[in-house]
């Protein structure tokens, strides 16, 4: 099941809202009536009053109608065919109110389905919505990824529920299923990103991608244990980001160098300091060393392979290449920027 983000409102602020618009609909009519009361007959005939004008139009919107005061004159009859008669229908189109916003949304629901599968490409698949997912999120938006095309892929119903009130789009359902991949249309994926809560299910997960998508949509997969990644390679993952180990390795930088560890958060952390980042190389950045640059640059892309500056290749940057750098991030240099 498909799952899309939205925005609500509580209970309390739509029956306000409704509980207005009746009033509303009411007063205009008790307004409309008492401008024209010569118009009205009433049984009494003693003329119509302010409070006989706020029955009638009470009565009538009701579709109640006792009898009591009737139009008699031409512009009165006037008013019930062209104002009354609406603003009856609209008074009972507030009072099911609740039924329509149900239908209206299922059909507003079932627009956005159709629309989504027409447009969705290109898009990043998050195979868990746990600690890892959420973080791998959080570094695509801070790289200026569109959260329109990020898709998250989660069994658990609570974290489908955090994950579209995030803003994102989100599928019930387990990603080794075949079928549920199918629904996140993984076939156009740019990337699909598994960090799911065992090693186990990483694994299934990569294996159904890969057979799905015969190997053209990148995969990067989170393990717990080391000795795993060469199976999820062998699965079919581009890249295996052990977490268990990288978490031993900056633990004992911790103890050993402790000063590495705050540059390494400092790396990790958005809006601290630091971070990593890429781009692609301007043309009068072309033929120059990278050690020229103002940014400072520590490694190359190139044809999809890292060339460190210490390489030869790197020593000169090419045309095409992508230039791995180390920016400021915090926000106030980011404005003076």
């Amino acid at each position: 099941m498909i799952h899309f983000p939205a925005v609500r409102r509580g209970p309390l602020s739509a029956l306000s809202l409704r509980l207005a618009a009746a009033i509303g609909l009411v007063l205009a009519v008790v307004g409309v009536v008492y401008l024209d009361r010569g118009g009205y007959r009433d049984v009494n005939e003693d003329g119509l009053t302010l409070l006989d004008c706020a029955y009638y139009a009470v009565v009538s919107l009701s579709t109640t109608g006792y009898g009591d005061i009737t139009p008699a004159s031409n512009s009165a009859r006037m008013v019930n065919v062209f104002f009354v008669t609406p603003a009856r229908v609209l008074f009972l189109i507030i009072l099911v109110g609740t039924t329509l916003e149900v239908l209206t949304e299922q059909y507003r629901t079932g627009r956005r389905l159709s629309r989504w599968r027409k447009t969705v490409k290109d898009h990043v698949i998050i195979c868990g919505y746990g600690t890892k997912g959420r973080s791998a999120i959080s570094a695509l938006l801070e790289n200026g990824f569109d959260k329109q095309k990020i898709v998250v892929v989660e069994r658990s119903a609570t974290a489908v529920r955090q994950a579209t009130s995030a803003g994102l789009v989100a599928i019930e359902g387990s990603a080794t299923r075949s079928s549920v991949l199918q629904e996140a249309h993984v076939r156009n994926a740019k990337a699909v990103i598994i960090a799911t809560d065992s090693d186990d299910a990483s694994v299934l997960v990569t294996l159904t991608v890969r057979q799905l998508t015969a190997g053209q949509v990148r995969i990067i997969s989170a393990v717990r244990e080391a000795e795993n990644a060469p199976l999820l390679k062998q699965s079919g993952a581009h890249h295996v980001i052990v977490s268990s180990a990288t978490a031993g390795r900056l633990l004992g930088l911790s103890t050993s160098a402790p000063p590495l560890i705050d540059v390494v958060e400092d790396l990790l952390t958005p809006g601290q300091g630091m971070a990593l980042a890429m781009r692609s190389a301007e043309r009068d950045e072309v033929g120059r060393s990278p050690r020229e640059l103002d940014a400072l640059v520590i490694a190359l892309v190139r044809r999809g392979r890292v060339v460190t500056l210490s390489d030869q290749a790197g020593a000169v940057i090419e045309t095409g290449d992508m230039l791995v750098h180390v920016r400021d991030d915090r926000p106030h240099a980011n404005a003076v920027a």
